[in-house]
């Protein structure tokens, strides 16, 4: 089967993070996101896959190459423009020939793919939307539907006082290939505000799937910092990278060659990537560390994170992310 991951955002929320590399191999788990998407597509089923490429793009090819690593097939949509979703899945049509998956390359989820297929075929949509319940309504689109599932309208971050349903969109969609009917060719376009608004419109058999499994929009830091943590709460199930250390008022997952000075003080949940140095007197509490770090000196890390580049002494930060 065939699937499509859209990575060619640039990641503005999250600067300076994604500075210097895209936001879908962002280390979550000290892995890059996008290879947890890649390996959820495969366990499904899903072992021919494209992305469309943009900010970074040779970041991406060169990570996955052409899919053997990850025991899949990958081939690659470079886009000199950006297309917007529908436009840059419309570019892609010549690939996705059957029934196909597209999820965003920049969200953290174990959803069950096989289960939403089954429901998208039993009700023989033209296209399918996972929607997960949440709280804050007002940091999502949401998705208003009837008894039967079949979608009826959208909201775009509502309050909670407007909020017609508490079901978000999550960016993951099953379509059939007809779906590029609605979509002009070589032309920005949007599911959300264009394509989706359309098919309401018409009558389209356009229906909603509800999934209770973990979905985290990694949109800001906020959100990429509580993505970390709920790693390793066990809250999400993909594969991580390191070792994973529990004592009685920390969890650590630490990659290769970490040094951590015993006169270091690590408490909470803390992800430290490959290389990093955590030097005596430093404090960690609830800390992502990107890869080869250095903290030394009496300097407090608290409920942050530490991108790229960094070197931290005596309280003071010297960083090209942070």
């Amino acid at each position: 089967m065939k699937a499509m991951i859209m990575a060619a955002g640039v990641g503005s929320r999250l600067m300076p993070l994604t500075a210097e590399i895209p936001k879908p191999m962002i280390p979550v788990g000290n892995r890059p996101l996008m290879a947890g998407i890649v390996e959820l597509l495969r366990e499904h089923g899903f072992t021919d896959i494209i992305a469309n490429l943009h900010y970074h793009a040779d970041i991406i090819k060169d990570y996955f190459g052409d899919g053997a690593g990850f025991k899949v097939s990958m081939q690659y949509s470079p886009e000199r423009e950006l297309m917007g979703t529908a436009g840059g899945v419309k570019r892609c049509a010549w690939f996705l020939d059957d029934t196909f998956v597209v999820m965003s390359g920049d969200a953290l989820t174990d959803i069950d793919l096989t289960c939403l297929l089954n429901e998208h075929k039993k009700k023989g949509a033209l296209a399918t939307i996972a929607i997960k319940e949440v709280e804050e309504v007002e940091r999502f689109g949401i998705v208003i539907t009837d008894e039967e599932g079949r979608i009826k309208s959208f909201q775009e971050k509502p309050s909670r006082k407007e909020a017609l349903s508490h079901y978000a969109n999550t960016g993951i969609y099953v379509f059939e290939p007809e779906i590029f009917d609605y979509i002009p060719a070589n032309e920005f376009y949007d599911f959300g505000k264009q394509v989706f608004p359309h098919l309401v419109r018409i009558g389209a058999p356009f229906y909603a799937a509800l999934t209770d499994a973990y979905w985290c929009d990694v949109g800001n830091i906020n959100t990429y910092h509580q993505a970390n943590i709920d790693v390793l709460e066990g809250r999400v199930k993909i594969r991580t990278e390191g070792r994973l250390v529990k004592k009685d008022d920390a969890c650590l997952l630490i990659g290769e060659d970490v040094f951590i000075d015993e006169e270091a003080k690590v408490t909470g949940y803390n992800v430290l990537g490959r290389g990093c140095h955590v030097g005596a007197g430093a404090v960690l509490h609830n800390a992502v560390v990107w890869e080869g770090n250095r903290v030394e000196g009496d300097t407090v890390f608290r409920d942050c994170v530490l991108g790229r580049g960094c070197v931290v002494r005596c309280g003071e930060l010297a960083a090209k992310e942070c």
